[in-house]
This record gives structure tokens, C-alpha cells and sequence, in this order.
């Protein structure tokens, strides 16, 4: 893959109202007990600040107790990421591009349920 002259960047404002940062700590960090932070800076901007590290509590993390004005809030932004997911998803597979997730060579599909608590955490080698 050749890397572009000049990166596209999504400010990080963005990032966080459009929803992304919400999805990735909600289906992907927040279950390990992670959660990534963004902070508001003095002139309006917003940068990542840092990773929460909650993984020796059993519960993970959550976003706590939501309203319907808030849920509504919530659901309006994951609609947003589940569409934009869709979009990628379709266009790679009209082009014969292929799976959107990059496959690690010699790594089979990880992405598999568990069948028991006892073999939640093994991995085959």
C-alpha cells in the first residue's frame, strides 16, 4: 500500500460529535475495561488525552445510567457510525476489494464467540 504525500486528518471535534469515539469505546474499549479520553482545550479545539485503564474491574466500563434524551443522544450517534460502516463495507465489496478488516497473515478469524468461560481467553497456536 503506498502511503498518500498528505494525510487527511478528522479533527478530533469531530471525531467525538460524529459519534466515532462513542462507538469505539462502546462496542470495542469499554468491554476490555479501557476507555479513551478526549479533553477541550482553552481555544475551542479538542485533542485524545489518554486511556482510561479500568481492566482489573470484572464490569468494564460503562457510560452509566441514560436518560431518553440522552439515549436518544446516543442512538442518533451510532446510527451515524453503523451507516458510515455500511457505506465502507458496501463500496469495498462492490469493488472486489474484500473484507474491511485487515486480515493478519497466519492469524486465523478471531472474531468468534466463545462456547465456555474456560476457553474465552486460549488461543490456538
Amino acid at each position: 500500500m503506498q502511503v498518500k504525500e498528505t494525510q487527511k486528518y478528522l479533527p478530533i471535534k469531530d471525531f467525538r460529535e460524529q459519534g466515532f469515539l462513542q462507538e469505539l469505546n462502546r462496542q470495542f474499549l469499554h468491554p476490555l475495561g479501557l476507555a479513551l479520553e478526549v479533553t477541550l482545550n482553552d481555544d475551542g479545539t479538542e485533542h485524545i488525552s489518554g486511556v482510561w485503564d479500568h481492566r482489573d474491574d470484572p464490569e468494564g466500563m460503562w457510560y452509566g445510567e441514560l436518560d431518553e434524551k440522552r439515549a436518544a443522544k446516543y442512538r442518533d450517534k451510532a446510527r451515524i457510525v453503523l451507516q458510515e460502516r455500511e457505506k465502507h463495507h458496501i463500496f469495498r465489496i462492490d469493488n472486489g476489494i474484500g473484507d474491511p478488516v485487515q486480515p493478519i497473515p497466519g492469524w486465523e478469524d478471531i472474531r468468534t464467540v466463545p462456547t465456555t468461560v474456560d476457553n474465552m481467553y486460549t488461543v490456538d497456536s
